[in-house]
């Protein structure tokens, strides 16, 4: 059996590697989604996808997409995807929905939290980025809301936006 052995540098360079992963997989994130509800004649629930981006504005990660799971008398949930134009073009297109983790239901209207663990956070790098959260209601309107946030770790951190007709406030909380 022959040993490989590495230089001091490269064996230094892994560890250091490893180090970073685990103190970025340590990060969580809240997000809190204030759905509006909206007087007017014919209410739908809106369709909803939340993603990081990058400073190139590439998608990061694809943290959630809530849509209509059942076929009702207009088709299938899927068939509406596409008019979330922003998440679409970045990268709804390529999921094979539904995503384990990922994928929901569209949610009523008031606050809504969704909590993304260190796992679902892994692969996400320490740096700035955008939280983007896009709102589609069928008869009604569209609304992107962009929130820049710092993934640092041990680092926590806050920030809010607030959205003008198909999503309220939001608040974002980051933590170690």
């Amino acid at each position: 059996m022959s040993r490989t052995t590495l230089p001091v540098g490269a064996t230094l360079l892994v560890g250091s590697i490893l180090v970073a992963s685990h103190d970025a997989a340590a990060t969580e994130m809240t997000v809190s989604v204030e759905i509006p509800r909206l007087n007017v004649a014919e209410y739908h629930r809106p369709y909803i996808a939340v993603w990081l981006e990058d400073a190139d504005q590439k998608m990061a990660a694809n943290l959630s997409v809530w849509y209509q799971q059942t076929t009702g008398k207009e088709g299938a949930g899927t068939k509406w995807l596409p008019d979330l134009r922003q998440w679409w073009r970045k990268g709804g297109r390529s999921l094979k929905v539904p995503v384990d983790g990922i994928s929901g239901p569209t949610r009523p209207a008031g606050r809504q939290s969704i909590k993304y663990s260190a796992a679902q956070l892994s692969r996400v790098a320490p740096g700035n980025y955008t939280l983007v959260i896009e709102a589609v209601r069928e008869v009604g309107g569209r609304e992107l809301v962009k929130v820049p946030v710092v993934i640092a770790p041990g680092k926590s951190s806050t920030a809010t936006a607030k959205g003008k007709a198909e999503l309220g406030a939001i608040a974002v909380a980051i933590k170690p």
